[in-house]
């Protein structure tokens, strides 16, 4: 604590006390228990020595939870132990572990964040999980499981009988023996001695713990001899106030540092409560008052603390640390925690309640660390043993309602609760059918509901107004208990038992009694409504109740009795609750012959609720009796005049009207809210226990009502009688609209009611018909993964959805390809299945359906029409619903509809209100065929094809349904259900035939498809359309053959035009602008560099701008064009990991470390734009920037970043676009040249001219090193070199030139992470470096994946290395020329002799392609002098340019041959010597002369041949790429090509070297000598050889992110014991991955973070910039998610690269099925990081979820 005077008052105490500390190991713990033995009183002879040596320890300067562990061992816990065991503890332990005494249980305590594994196959619920030991050893690894992250506090159910169904033990727990030998006894002494040890013990920590006042006494045994005035100000953790808010209260009440006040509210957040101040009592006051005053302004709200004495404080702590003592010797013996148990639940006293009960009562008033060390101690002892769970599960009944009321008003996580240990009782089906015998806790339970809901009743029904809610959701927790009480079903009933459920449904049915009709609506007209009403809490309350409602059913439905006395307790409170509607009177309506006495009432008017849980409820039980078969013996119960099914059906058929209205836009002035209900309302989450009921619901009404009352009741609610009944006179379109939508929804309902009979109770159906229906008809909307399927699917109470049981019966899986996932596809004998009025499709589902089966049936020829499938048959209680459809009602619905719709005199009637009166009859004449096939024909009694041929005289006209539908299928509006309508046809005439009994009527069998009827006029129409096409389409088919053909014999005729017109655009055509016109001149040499390169290949490029759509041709004296680019610092090449990167203020770049450990990366999306548009666009970027919240999170307009303005790709510069030059070379001239110009003269003449150089620069002759001795130098070659021609600068205009400038710029702040500085000398050496990496990360990249060197380059990848070359070549002309000629003069000293300075480094430290790049762009700088700026002739560059190649390519052969000679192998007889191994033992035998004989000399030639064609092969490609974007010179065909055939040669050819690569040294044999010389003379080298220092070898090797094990369990396992370094506490963390090196970090965790640069970093952030420049790709390996990072601020979420079977991604672990590694996945993740593709994925991602930013640099 920082405050000076912090301990002003206790610093003599302090002294004394650490001075008596050092004695506290001269305690004998075996005389202090000899004392004990000795004494009258244990409990004083304790207490006193707790007295003296608890404060002594404890209460020190230092916190009470830093102490010296050993200490308390050895003072406090050995006596304990001595006692106890009555010898040295050690052997007392050693013979309880031979007794075999251990339970088999594991028990192990789950922290928050493990991983739990839960088996599919065996666990008796999910609940039910062991930890990844336990796991690993059983038989389970091999099953269907799932994995999970615990939120702490449950345990490992490895052992327990009552969790599996099979393999309840694993390996390492067989050998347990409490659950075979529960008896386990002590010895007699010994059980004593534990009784009476335990008692104290027990006692005195819950003593200590349940404080009740802060002024409370310690009892007087514990007072100290001596009280001092030191007290302790304790802050305690709430949820009320951030961390922030805690930090800045803390730190200006104690006057401390940030980091300090970091640091207590850390430990304050884990533990729950930390000592802030230890002092006097009036200061620590003074701290509580300045803690509560503070806290209180900055939110509203007092921070909680205490001011509480320091051996009070001293005897807590302690009684903590004797909990966890506890904790680990009851786990000894049985026999321990048996006697603990039964100490815990003792009573002392009627009027003092046990140690387990004040426990648990103080729970709520306990901190934290309190709460988990005595949540673990209740699971390490009532929780292993059976009894003693019972025990528990008694107890913790009792106090069931007083513990969640104490959990409501708790502010803490429900996890660290005691009311999180109920689901380890209620789960395991003995204890929980004993509570529901002996204890009654179902209607504990729901009594306990209906209390803590009593507050939000209003008139006996809820109203969730302005409620709190995390109260709200704190008082639904007892609901999650009764599913855990109701999870194993009885299998044998007791009268007991039934009378308990019995009791407990009783109260559950006034639960729901209040959840009936709550939340009513009432339609607003006029005004929209002004507020939404809160209806998120209703339904999420009917959510928590929708497994509860299925288990009672079930619990109900396995016992006859007790269903049927359930049935008429739910039918009582669904009458009492429907009376009103008894109250109304009744009015009479007529139709069709037909009476009906109906209540009146108007959904559109009167309130309706969607909330009617009761009714859904009685629905159930109702299907249940049907099922089980007990509905016959309904009748001893109900007369149907008792049953009153008219008001059943009452409420659900308002809910459905409701619905209905909504969707016709009648509510729509109620806003949203209403819409969201009805959406939720049918939503598979809860459509189960609602929509679904409220069908059957109506379903049962139908099958009990006469059909004509039920269709008329109908039609009242629906508000459509009149429509039905008169003519329609109404001309308000809105109206019309609004009824032709209503008449819509109510013929869906009929169908629904008629035709949905898979649903278990209501037709002969099983779970799996039900289940391969619903996957049937979402696989006809579209292909789908197994997720998408799982979350269309509903969940029973286990979370299972039976998918993976029938889904090969009706669906094939199509595998993933590559990344994508595996989807299932409906089979083609499925698809007869499909029923467009499905009811569980949405409107656009259905549409969705229609379309995808329409175009399937269309190219196959088939018909369009759908024909409802064959329905199962009704079970008897339901089987009148038929009737429907043959009553006289619906047979006037039908004719109304179909005679005014042919009549057209009425708009009202519209094609889908056709479809669907299709579908009813179709469905009506489909149940009557069923019936006169199966039955005979004397006893079918449904007659709809009578009733509907029979002919009646309606206005005058004289008709019937299939004269109508005759008369309809020539309406021309209706043609696209015309298939529909010929069908329905078809079918009157088979069940004509049915009933004539006519010759062949057994041969029709039924068949929802085209039945096989007579041939009519549409089938002889269809059949010649049908013909017709065939025909046009094997003339078409013809045709094209012809014309194949001909173009086959004109092309054999005109054969060598093709081919030269090939050979013109093989040597002409690129990748990029291919529409572009070419003039070119052909040249077949395809050499890149030299005096015999190639000629370049000339294009006109003529490119448009992405902004102004303008073109124009890129030429030097024009305005510039530019090319968007993205520069960012890589370590993608890196060769050395980890490798901390220079600081860039003074660090000189010019030469490239040889492991390229960092470098500077230029990509571009390949867009186009002019750079004054660019420049403009820019501006209005940044301008407008400021609407935009999260700009500056997107992308960084300080740094120069934007949006590409086509692609929206992140940049942060432009590259100016250069055209290749193209000069004719003089040949002749080449060849004076040639004979005058060699290797060695070459060399003088550099030398000559670069000594020149600087004696010509005044500037530079005062500080210059001049030459070491023997440096020739003659006066006369000082202008030699411009002998050889030179000509003017290439003058570039204004335009190109700011371009130039700005790129080059931009490379240089963005490489060194520095300030802008145009001057800086370094700029021109980033822009070489630049270009020099890029290619080389290409180069890699296409090696990585097998591609073609120059065939496989992608249009942006050519623009931009095109771009990045001509730029390099080009900026000199931007830059001082003495700038650019110094860097030369520092560079050739690595390559030439005579040149060396302590300050060259040696060929071993630097990557020779960077050399190259930089001293090809800056060679022309040595032809200028002074103010005249000249450059070489294209002539005399292609000689510069060769033997710079040339020399270079030596130095990298020497190099790979320096580095490799520790690898070198023995030498072995070769079969035969050729001339390269000849050549390559005589150079390195010289290397060996010029090392002093370091390397090895045994080394045989084949190999050394063979090691430098490898390791050079990655320099050669560079160097292609080089020359090739420099001159334009084709390359050979051979490089276009994938194959490594004559790839080496090839690239030999296409850079003027031999095959033979060692020839180079015979040819300049001259020079070889002092070069190999110069090249091995360095130091550096020395000590390579001495191992003195790690050598990279070539070629170095491509880097790819970490191996990853193929299972994600492994992994899992792999990091399960991680636990963070920096962090004092066992708690596990975030694990996170670093995918680029392997590290495992800590991340999201404060113990972590770090300040750099005066920013709170967190650990992954600070590892990007350390490991990958700022980059991070880090997988969270318990969420099995990636982050991936670009810089401290951005970053985004992407998939994993594990999936499971179905090839799916699991975020979060949501689904826990098992995972492994997609390498498909893992390769498109590397690729990503290779291609530099972060930023850009990041940048992306964030600008799409810009609403969701995380805080990324505290990752």
């Amino acid at each position: 604590m920082s405050s000076s005077d912090n301990m002003a008052g206790a610093q003599g105490l302090f002294t004394g006390i650490t001075e008596s500390n050092s004695n506290l190991f001269l305690v004998q713990p075996e005389e202090v228990a000899r004392r004990w033995q000795e004494g009258p009183c244990l409990r004083s002879q304790i207490f006193s020595h707790f007295a003296e040596y608890v404060p002594r320890i404890y209460c020190t300067d230092e916190d009470a939870r830093k102490q010296d562990d050993e200490q308390v061992q050895h003072s406090l816990l050995a006596p304990i132990e001595w006692f106890l065991f009555g010898e040295e503890p050690a052997k007392g332990l050693e013979k309880l572990q031979q007794s075999g005494s251990c339970s088999q249980i594991c028990g192990r305590v789950f922290r928050s964040g493990e991983t739990t594994y839960s088996c599919r196959d065996c666990a008796l619920d999910p609940t039910c999980v062991l930890c990844m030991n336990c796991f690993q050893n059983s038989i389970h690894k091999s099953h269907r499981y799932k994995m999970n992250t615990s939120c702490g506090g449950g345990y490992c159910d490895c052992g327990d009988i009552e969790a599996w169904k099979m393999g309840p033990v694993c390996e390492n727990h067989e050998s347990g023996g409490a659950e075979s030998n529960p008896q386990c006894e002590l010895e007699d002494g010994l059980s004593e001695r534990c009784r009476m040890l335990f008692s104290i013990l027990l006692h005195y920590a819950v003593d200590m713990m349940v404080w009740q006042r802060e002024e409370q006494e310690l009892c007087l045994e514990l007072q100290p001899r001596q009280k001092n005035d030191l007290y302790y100000c304790i802050l305690f953790n709430d949820e009320h106030h951030s961390f922030s808010q805690v930090n800045y209260t803390l730190k200006k009440a104690l006057n401390c540092s940030t980091e300090e006040a970091q640091v207590h509210s850390i430990l304050i957040d884990k533990e729950g409560r930390k000592s802030v101040k230890y002092s006097s009592k009036k200061t620590c006051q003074e701290t509580q008052e300045a803690i509560s005053k503070i806290s209180n302004e900055i939110s509203g709200w007092s921070l909680q603390t205490a001011v509480l004495h320091s051996s009070l404080v001293a005897h807590q702590t302690f009684a903590l640390r004797l909990s966890s003592w506890f904790t680990n010797i009851i786990g000894f013996h049985s026999g321990f925690r048996q006697i603990f148990c039964q100490v815990a639940v003792e009573e002392p006293s009627p009027e003092e309640p046990c140690c387990l009960t004040r426990l648990m009562l103080w729970d709520s008033k306990l901190f934290k660390g309190a709460r988990k060390t005595f949540h673990e101690l209740m699971v390490s002892s009532f929780l292993l043993e059976t009894e003693c769970k019972k025990l528990f599960a008694v107890e913790f009944t009792k106090l069931y309602k007083q513990l969640q009321k104490d959990f409501i008003e708790d502010d803490h996580e429900p996890h660290i609760s005691v009311i999180s240990l109920a689901v380890q009782i209620f789960t395991v089906p003995t204890v929980a059918r004993y509570l529901l015998e002996e204890q009654n806790v179902i209607t504990v339970m729901v009594e306990c509901l209906l209390e803590m809901f009593s507050k939000y009743l209003d008139k006996n029904k809820f109203h969730f107004l302005n409620h709190n809610t995390d109260k709200l959701s704190r008082a639904q927790f007892p609901i999650q208990d009764l599913r855990y009480i109701l999870i194993s079903k009885p299998t044998d009933w007791t009268e007991k038992l039934r009378t308990a459920f019995l009791d407990g449904f009783r109260a559950f049915l006034s639960l729901l009694m209040c959840m009936q009709g709550m939340e009513e609506v009432k339609r607003q007209f006029g005004q929209h409504v002004e507020e939404e009403p809160h209806w998120e809490s209703a339904f999420s309350l009917q959510l928590q109740l929708k497994y509860i409602l299925t288990m009672f059913q079930e619990w109900c439905a396995s016992d006859e009795e007790v269903l049927l006395k359930a049935y008429m307790m739910c039918h009582s409170a669904v009458m009492e609750y429907g009376k009103e509607a008894h109250l109304k009177d009744s009015v009479v309506l007529y139709l069709a012959g037909h009476l009906l006495n109906s209540r009146p009432y108007m959904v559109s008017v009167e309130p309706v609720s969607i909330h009617l849980p009761l009714t859904r409820l009685l629905a159930g039980l109702h299907a249940q009796l049907s099922r089980t078969g007990a509905i016959s013996k309904l009748c001893n119960y109900f007369t149907e005049e008792d049953l009153n099914v008219d008001l059943l059906i009452e409420y659900p058929l308002r809910c459905l009207v409701l619905v209905a209205q909504v969707a016709a836009e009648m509510w729509k002035r109620n806003g949203l809210s209403l819409v969201s209900q009805v959406y939720f309302y049918r939503d598979v989450k809860w459509r189960q226990e609602m929509y679904d009921k409220d069908i059957i619901m109506l379903q049962i009404g139908a099958s009990r009502m006469d059909p004509n009352l039920f269709l008329m009741l109908i039609l009242r609610r629906f508000e459509l009688f009149e429509l039905f009944k008169k003519p329609f006179l109404h001309k308000d379109k809105d109206v019309k609209k609004q009824l032709s939508r209503m008449a819509e929804e109510m013929l869906h309902l009929l169908i629904i009611i008629v035709g949905e009979r898979y649903n278990i109770g209501v037709s002969h159906v099983t779970k799996d018909d039900i289940i391969m229906r619903e996957i049937i008809h979402l696989l006809c909307i579209e292909p789908m993964s197994h997720s998408e399927l799982t979350k269309a699917l509903p969940e029973d109470e286990n979370h299972e959805t039976g998918l993976e049981k029938v889904i090969q019966k009706v669906a094939t899986f199509r595998k993933p390809v590559g990344s994508s996932c595996g989807v299932y596809e409906v089979k083609k004998e499925s698809l007869k299945e499909f029923n467009p009025f499905f009811y569980h499709y949405s409107k656009s589902q259905q549409t969705k359906a229609e379309e995808v089966q329409k175009k399937i049936r269309k190219a196959e020829h088939d018909s369009e029409a759908f024909p409802p499938p064959v329905p199962p048959k009704f079970c008897p209680a339901f089987s009148d619903i038929v009737k429907i459809l043959n009553c006289d009602v619906m047979i006037h619905i039908i004719k109304t509809i179909l005679r005014k719709t042919v009549r057209m005199r009425e708009t009202l009637w519209n094609e889908a209100i056709i479809q669907r009166i299709l579908h009813l009859i179709s469905l009506a004449l489909l149940e009557e065929k069923q019936q006169l096939e199966n039955e005979p024909e004397e006893e079918v009694s449904f007659d709809f094809y009578q009733k509907a041929t029979k002919i009646e005289n309606i206005g005058g006209e004289r008709i019937s349904i299939l004269s109508l539908l005759d008369k309809l299928k020539q309406n021309f509006h209706f043609q696209t259900q015309i298939d529909m309508i010929m069908w329905t046809l078809k079918i009157f005439d088979s069940l004509r035939l049915l009933r004539e009994r006519s010759v062949g009527a057994s041969a029709v069998v039924l068949n929802p498809e085209v039945p096989k009827a007579e041939e009519n006029a549409h089938d002889k129409e269809k059949a010649e359309r049908k013909r017709k096409a065939e025909a046009a389409k094997l003339h078409r088919e013809k045709i094209m053959a012809q014309m194949s053909a001909m173009q086959k014999n004109f092309i054999e005729k005109h054969k060598l035009l093709y081919e030269d017109r090939a050979e013109m655009q093989e040597v002409g055509e690129s990748d990029v602008d291919k529409e572009s016109s070419i003039e070119m001149v052909v040249d077949d040499t395809r050499i890149g560099v030299g005096p015999e390169q190639g000629t370049s290949m000339l294009k006109k490029e003529i490119l448009t701008c992405i902004l102004c759509q303008e073109e124009q041709e890129v030429k030097i004296n024009k305005p510039a064009m530019v090319l968007t680019a993205c520069i960012q610092r890589s370590t993608v090449l890196t060769q050395n990991k980890g490798k901390v990167l220079p600081k860039t203020e003074n660090f000189n770049p010019l030469f490239m470390n040889a492991d390229l450990s960092w470098g500077t990366h230029t990509g571009s999306c390949g867009h186009v734009m002019h750079a004054a548009c660019w420049q403009k666009y820019f501006e209005a970027v940044q301008s407008s920037s400021h609407n935009r919240f999260h700009a500056e999170v997107v992308f960084d307009l300080e740094n120069g970043e934007y949006l590409c303005p086509l692609c929206k790709c992140l940049c942060n510069t432009v590259i100016p676009l250069v055209p290749v030059q193209y000069q004719k070379m003089d040949k002749e001239n080449a060849d004076i040249i040639a004979q005058m110009l060699s290797f060695s003269r070459w060399q003088e003449i550099v030398l000559a001219r670069i000594s020149g150089l600087r004696a010509f620069n005044s500037k530079e002759r005062d500080d210059a090193q001049m030459p070491p001795t023997g440096m020739a130098v003659v006066s006369s070659d000082f202008r030699s070199v411009l002998n050889f021609g030179v000509q003017p600068f290439t003058v570039y205009s204004t335009s190109i030139q700011e371009m130039l400038t700005v790129f080059a710029t931009a490379a240089y702040r963005v490489g060194l992470e520095i300030v802008p500085n145009e001057a800086d000398p370094r700029v021109p050496v980033m822009g070489w470096s630049t270009c020099a990496f890029t290619i080389q990360c290409i180069e890699s990249l296409l090696e990585y994946e097998g591609k073609s060197l120059f065939g496989s380059l992608q249009n942006r990848q050519h623009g931009n290395l095109k771009a990045l070359v001509q730029f390099a070549t080009a900026q000199r002309v931007t830059a001082m020329q003495d700038v650019i000629q110094k860097h030369l003069t520092n560079l050739l000293p690595v390559l030439l002799p005579n040149m060396y300075s302590e300050e060259t480094p040696s060929i071993l430290d630097i990557d020779l392609f960077h050399v190259l790049v930089s001293v090809v762009c800056a060679f022309p700088s040595i032809y200028s002098e002074g103010s005249m700026n000249l450059q070489p002739t294209a002539l005399s560059s292609t000689y510069n340019e060769l033997f710079i190649f040339h020399l270079v390519t030596m130095a990298h052969i020497v190099q790979i041959l320096l580095t490799a000679a520790k690898d070198c192998p023995a030498l072995m007889e070769e079969c035969e010597e050729s001339e390269e191994s000849h050549l390559a033992s005589c150079l390195y035998n010289k290397l060996v002369q010029h090392t002093n004989r370091c390397l090895n000399s045994n080394v045989s030639g084949w190999y050394l041949w063979e090691h430098v064609k490898k390791g050079i092969t990655p320099y050669l490609r560079c160097a292609a790429l080089f020359f090739y974007f420099l001159h334009g010179v084709s390359a050979p065909e051979v490089l276009h090509s994938a194959s490594s055939e004559g790839h080496f040669e090839a690239l030999c050819s296409y850079l003027a070297l031999p095959t033979n690569l060692f020839l180079l040294f015979k040819k300049y044999q001259e020079c070889v000598n002092i070069l190999l010389y110069r090249w091995c003379s360095n130091l550096r080298l020395a000590d390579m050889q001495k191992e003195e220092q790690t050598v990279l070898r070539y070629p170095r090797k491509i880097n790819k992110l970490v191996e990853l094990p193929e299972e994600y369990s492994c992994l899992l396992n792999q990091t399960c014991h991680f636990r963070c370094p920096k962090s004092l506490d066992d708690d596990q963390k975030h694990p996170v991955l670093c995918l680029i090196c392997g590290a495992i970090l800590c991340s999201q965790n404060t113990c972590c973070q770090e300040t750099v640069d005066g920013e709170e970093l967190g650990a992954c952030t600070i590892h990007a910039i350390h490991c990958a420049a700022g980059f991070g790709i880090f997988l969270r390996i318990r969420d099995c998610d990636v982050i991936l990072m670009a810089g401290r601020n951005r970053g985004c979420l992407y998939s994993a690269p594990y999936v499971d079977e179905y090839g799916e991604t699991d975020p979060g672990l949501k689904r826990g099925n098992p995972l492994h590694l997609s390498h498909e996945h893992y390769k498109q993740l590397n690729l990503l990081w290779q291609q530099h593709g972060i930023t850009a994925e990041v940048s992306r991602n964030q600008d799409v979820n810009s609403l969701f930013i995380l805080d990324w640099q505290h990752m």
